[in-house]
């Protein structure tokens, strides 16, 4: 694997590493979803077998120059020019990250080509660092609303049916490519960039193409909702826990932004907090040894863009009115700092 020279990524950044072995041959990987931008149908995207050069050359004489392994496929063959099927990988967002993959374009009458997609925001908005065998070149360019953006990239031979390593590397607005370990692309984007976002596998048109040993570097997108929460559970530690909901699209209810317990975030909330941000009307409710309150946080225009639950220890006596009472002083605090939707989730 080529040497990550430009990321000074911090002590705790992440590692993640794609095991197409753990799944099953003719089987979609876990975790990814597969979409496409343009005209068309999403890809067909398969783990199959096939020849792979090991990563460090072998040391024994005589030892096999390569092995049958497990590799990710995209073996539709849609001819259509405006038509790129991507593998988005659904586990993370991330903001600055180094990631690297071995890919092999096999086949293609239209198009030979094999890329990587990042900073995903959906279909129609993020960045690509994709090599073709037919153009003999390496290109970087930006998508905004499914509209390609100038090609920044040089024209050297990439040719097809060999295992080439593609590196990008991700900082801020800065963008840094390396094919085979030389260094092809340095780019920045100073209008508007995304700044985290999704990665995913990216192909064009018919082209088929394989891709191996993919290996993902990353320091974790946190919302600032998320700071928010750890801010108030330290200004009000009797708090017994703290959630933040927001809209989302798939599927269409509340998801988790933030929370107490971080391990909850991103799942899916209920009818209670899609009545609260939808409707803005209240919710109170109690166990045992808790007590719990929705209530709407409110952007600057007084529209309800979340919902804040807020849980409590129960106390003898307490009504419901209390409990609205000790809960309405953290979220107004919450709201204070909240002007949009954004300011929560970006």
């Amino acid at each position: 694997m080529a040497v990550l020279a430009l990321l000074a990524l911090p002590a705790a950044a992440a590692e993640r590493k794609f095991d197409f072995s753990e799944v099953r041959e003719n089987q979609a990987p876990p975790g990814f979803r597969s979409a496409v931008t343009g005209q068309g149908k999403p890809g067909d995207w398969r783990v199959i077998l096939d020849e792979v050069p090991p990563l460090l050359p072998p040391i024994a004489t005589g030892a096999p120059i390569v092995a049958r392994k497990a590799v990710l496929a995209q073996l539709a063959q849609d001819p259509t020019d405006e038509h790129f099927p991507l593998l988005i990988y659904d586990g993370e967002t991330v903001t600055d990250f180094a990631l690297t993959t071995r890919f092999k374009t096999v086949q293609g009458v239209a198009e030979q080509m094999a890329g990587v997609a990042f900073r995903i925001q959906n279909e129609t908005n993020y960045y690509v660092v994709r090599a073709s065998s037919l153009g003999n070149n390496v290109r970087f360019y930006k998508v905004v609303n499914g509209q390609r953006g100038p090609l920044i990239g040089p024209a050297l031979p990439v040719p097809r049916g060999v295992w080439h390593e593609l590196t990008v590397e991700c900082k801020g607005n800065a963008v840094r490519c390396l094919l085979n370990g030389k260094e092809v692309i340095t780019a920045t984007d100073s209008v508007n960039p995304f700044i985290s976002g999704k990665i995913g596998f990216w192909t064009k048109s018919d082209s088929v193409s394989y891709f191996a040993d993919a290996k993902l570097v990353y320091r974790p997108h946190e919302a600032p909702a998320q700071g928010l929460v750890r801010a108030m559970l330290k200004k009000y530690p009797r708090l017994l826990g703290l959630q933040v909901y927001v809209p989302d699209q798939e599927p269409k209810a509340p998801r988790l932004l933030a929370s107490a317990n971080t391990n909850e975030v991103g799942r899916v909330g209920g009818k209670v907090e899609q009545a609260v941000i939808e409707q803005g009307t209240p919710y109170y409710g109690k166990e045992e040894k808790s007590v719990s309150v929705v209530l709407p946080l409110r952007d600057r225009n007084g529209d309800p863009v979340a919902a804040v639950r807020v849980v409590m220890k129960r106390v003898a006596g307490q009504t419901e009115q209390h409990a609205f009472a000790r809960a309405q002083p953290v979220v107004r605090e919450m709201q204070s700092r909240v002007r949009s939707a954004e300011d929560l989730v970006q």
